[in-house]
């Protein structure tokens, strides 16, 4: 895949998911912004890609927040100019039954996970529009196709980026954007290493591969949905779970 001088940023970028798409796309030649809340991360993210070759830098940004986002999409693109790709893979959960959550708790997980990504993409599409094309991937997540114990909040706010990537989709497609969603499994990160052993334990049983998924296994969806091979695929929702969630 050619992303030769093509401008990508990825929210997210510290750890994980986002970290291995940063780092598949600056492998293939893009231009990386890194994004994330943490900075130390996000400076390794960026440092280490540079060691490797590639062509990235980090900015922070608060994606719960949504002066930041703003700010920091204006930042970029007075800078780089208009994105080719966004990856919105910032993300955050926390296992714990519906009952005991609290209204702060709601409001977090709602702003990180689903009007975070629609107020950056807000912020980055006119851009993309004029120009007559780009491709954004959000990452979303199985838990918003087909629920999950402990996590309802989070599901519905998944849910929600689901939909709206598939509307999305119908709405920029004139323009020549595509927007697609990949959703992964179980998959082995640092919000993962926060979930007791015994439940890990259970997650891997129940997954027919018997393993976590890779952050490297979720990058490679995200850079087929980034790239020209998936030219003529938008609105679609991949999931990435080693044939976890089978249907649905």
């Amino acid at each position: 895949m050619d992303f030769e001088n093509k401008l990508a940023i990825v929210t997210g970028a510290g750890s994980g998911i986002g970290r291995a798409c940063a780092r598949a796309l600056a492998i293939e030649g893009a231009r990386v912004v890194a994004a994330d809340i943490n900075a130390e991360t996000g400076e390794a993210t960026a440092a280490a890609l540079r060691g490797e070759g590639g062509d990235c830098r980090f900015m922070a940004v608060d994606m719960s927040d949504i002066a930041s986002i703003e700010a920091f999409a204006a930042s970029v693109q007075a800078q780089f100019g208009p994105a080719d790709v966004l990856v919105n893979a910032a993300g955050w959960g926390r296992t714990a039954p519906f009952v005991q959550g609290t209204p702060d708790f709601w409001n977090k997980l709602v702003a990180l996970n689903f009007v975070g990504p629609m107020t950056l993409a807000k912020a980055l599409l006119p851009a993309m529009m004029e120009r007559g094309g780009g491709h954004i991937v959000n990452i979303a997540s199985d838990a918003g196709r087909v629920g999950s114990l402990g996590e309802t909040v989070y599901a519905g706010a998944k849910g929600g980026l689901i939909a709206f990537s598939k509307s999305l989709a119908r709405e920029t497609a004139r323009y020549g954007i595509n927007v697609n969603c990949v959703c992964p499994g179980p998959t082995d990160t640092p919000l993962m290493a926060a979930v007791p052993d015994k439940v890990k334990d259970a997650l891997i049983k129940a997954i027919p591969f018997h393993r976590l998924g890779r952050p490297e296994e979720v990058a490679d969806a995200v850079l087929f949905f980034a790239g020209e091979h998936a030219s003529y695929v938008t609105g679609q929702v991949l999931s990435v779970s080693g044939g976890l969630t089978m249907a649905g």
